[in-house]
């Protein structure tokens, strides 16, 4: 067994890593670029959202607020006629505070890094070989990166292609959690 303390610069390297090949990938790869399409009637659909006064947040289009009202005829009427949507509004120009969004990325990877050192602590001990540090290692990051983001796909309809890059991109993610584990694995 490896205690989580004693892994705490492979922790901090990995977490440094997939910050960093994340930003590669999202400002120079640019295989994401279509994983959002445009309204059609763009300014038409900001103006009327506007109109809304709709705050940060996720909405549903219609939203049933229980099961009874989910049963109910005008709930029925309204889904039948669509559209149907879930909604996610941003504070106005996100891209100007995206440093705190940046901060809460790195602490995810280092949670990310905490709960796979955790895992991998209890099932190898000192001395382990490097491929089965970065077999077990990657096994474990790829959950944590990846896997849940398949209930975008199966519950919010993000749709399964732009799901699997982002999946790509915890396998990315991932193997280089393994790597650096690997490498650095007391």
């Amino acid at each position: 067994m490896v205690s989580v303390l004693s892994l705490w610069l492979p922790i901090l390297v990995a977490a440094v890593l997939v910050f960093l090949a994340s930003s590669v990938i999202h400002m120079f790869l640019g295989y994401h670029a279509g994983d959002r399409r445009a309204v059609p009637d763009e300014d038409g659909v900001m103006d009327a959202l506007r109109g809304c006064g709709l705050g940060p947040g996720n909405y549903s289009i219609p939203h049933a607020g229980s099961m009874e009202v989910m049963k109910s005829e005008e709930f029925q009427e309204k889904a039948r006629r669509g559209p149907s949507a879930f909604l996610t509004v941003l504070p106005p120009n996100p891209q100007a505070r995206m440093g705190r969004q940046l901060v809460q990325w790195f602490v995810y990877c280092v949670v990310v890094g905490l709960i796979t050192a955790f895992v991998c602590g209890m099932a190898l001990g000192p001395g382990a070989e490097y491929m089965a540090v970065f077999r077990i290692v990657s096994a474990v990051a790829f959950m944590g990166y990846a896997v849940a983001l398949a209930q975008d796909a199966i519950w919010s309809f993000q749709g399964w292609a732009a799901t699997a890059r982002s999946m790509f991109d915890g396998l990315v993610y991932a193997l280089l959690t393994g790597g650096a584990f690997g490498w650095l694995w007391p």
